[in-house]
């Protein structure tokens, strides 16, 4: 019996021990199999890249209002920074007047119309204008009357039946009316009315008031029913299409201020818009108590909303250093670096990879009506009038089109797309 025991326990105990054999084998097979996936899912993690490329529809481009443009050399670090105020030289601006004295009838324009030189402005009513062209037309009769009287004296003066006098107070009488007919005529013209034209049932008692230039209408001195005459004017006109910019530069900078240096400036209530300017004249005295130099400049090119004025703010270049610029809402910003986005023919990668077989067909007729944009790294520079001067991290070919508009938009859809691929 005791042997039979032995035997048991001794059966038992092997058994125990091929237990934990395998229960250890098994126990490392798990450990290693464990390791090898998370060995796998690191590499994989470590393998994946953020997408660098977005897909928008032409009707998500619309809504969001993205436009493209260009990267622009620009002169954004040799500059001198001034203020400033737009200008029209007098010579370019004009008062509509009326020569004569009298009351506003009508007032054909209002302020911000654009008119033309010659163009009727108001008209101006006064009875001194129906008795000028009355006098005009019976003058004749008068000089008709003094031409004969002087011939009669000529004859009585030939025969010694008159006297002297006589005839040479018919000779200054007829000279007299003689002028003063040239003198209505000239008045008649001037009041816009052809002499020629007048009869005794056509008299006219209103005088047009004409443009004396081009332009737009700036100011309105006069209102129906108020009196006006030479020193009154009816209204202002301003031609703003001859515009220059007038720049108060401090003393120390004007050693730099050159005649023909391209000036870039920004309305004040405006800083989005750009718009250009060459110096072409320098002053010579300071400009009140200021310590300031006015210095003119032509403004040309895009002139549009420019007003006579309008105050600005002006960057004089002065080098000719150039650097490649954006839009500073061209740069958008992710984990401490900045980027751009430029169009692209490269196609985004697809979110998993059953879609390449069952939506191919979809996806190939999606991509025709869509754009593609690549995310560029760039490094900032200085930053002047909307404007940053950038440095792209890989080569960017000329004219490629970038984004200048709408770049956080695309960069937010970009993140979203690279959560959902994770």
């Amino acid at each position: 019996m005791k042997i039979i025991i032995k035997i048991l326990f001794i059966a038992v105990a092997i058994l125990s021990l091929n237990s934990c054999g395998e229960t250890h084998k098994n126990g490392d097979g798990n450990s290693q199999n464990t390791a090898t996936k998370d060995s796998e899912t690191t590499e994989e993690s470590q393998g994946e890249e953020s997408p660098t490329i977005a897909s928008l529809t032409q009707e998500q481009i619309k809504a969001v209002g993205i436009t493209l443009g260009n990267i622009e050399n620009k002169n954004l670090t040799a500059t001198i920074k001034a203020n400033g105020a737009l200008r029209v030289p007098n010579n370019n601006k004009a008062n509509a007047t009326s020569l004569y004295g009298g009351v506003v009838k009508t007032l054909k324009v209002q302020l911000g119309d654009y008119v033309r030189k010659g163009q009727v402005i108001a008209t101006i009513e006064n009875p001194q204008f129906i008795q000028l062209q009355e006098e005009y037309l019976t003058i004749d009769n008068r000089i008709t009357f003094a031409e004969q009287e002087m011939q009669r004296q000529k004859e009585l003066n030939a025969g010694n039946a008159g006297a002297l006098k006589n005839l040479q107070n018919a000779t200054a009488e007829l000279n007299t009316l003689k002028t003063r007919k040239a003198s209505l005529r000239k008045q008649i013209q001037l009041m816009g009315i052809d002499p020629a034209s007048i009869t005794s049932s056509n008299l006219k008692s209103a005088l047009l008031v004409t443009s004396p230039v081009n332009g737009t209408v700036s100011s309105e001195f006069a209102k129906i029913g108020s009196y006006v005459d030479v020193s009154s004017p009816v209204v202002e006109i301003v031609d703003n299409s001859l515009l220059h910019l007038d720049l108060q530069v401090f003393e120390k900078d004007l050693p730099h201020i050159k005649i023909g240096q391209a000036v870039n400036f920004t309305l004040t209530n405006n800083p989005m818009v750009t718009y250009t300017a060459r110096v072409f004249n320098i002053g010579s005295s300071f400009e009140d108590e200021s310590k300031t130099v006015a210095v003119h400049c032509t403004v040309i090119g895009n002139k549009t909303d420019l007003i006579d004025g309008m105050n600005i703010t002006g960057m004089i270049s002065i080098g000719d250093l150039k650097t490649a610029t954006v839009p500073n809402e061209a740069i958008v910003e992710a984990d401490g670096k900045f980027y751009i986005f430029v169009q692209t023919d490269q196609q985004p990668a697809a979110d998993h990879e059953h879609q390449k077989g069952e939506k191919e067909e979809a996806h190939s007729k999606e991509h025709t009506d869509t754009i593609n944009f690549e995310k560029i790294e760039v490094a900032k520079g200085v930053s002047e009038l909307g404007y940053t001067a950038i440095t792209p991290v890989t080569e960017i070919p000329k004219d490629t089109k970038i984004v200048t508009k709408g770049a956080f938009f695309i960069n937010a859809k970009l993140s979203n797309t690279g959560e959902h691929e994770h």
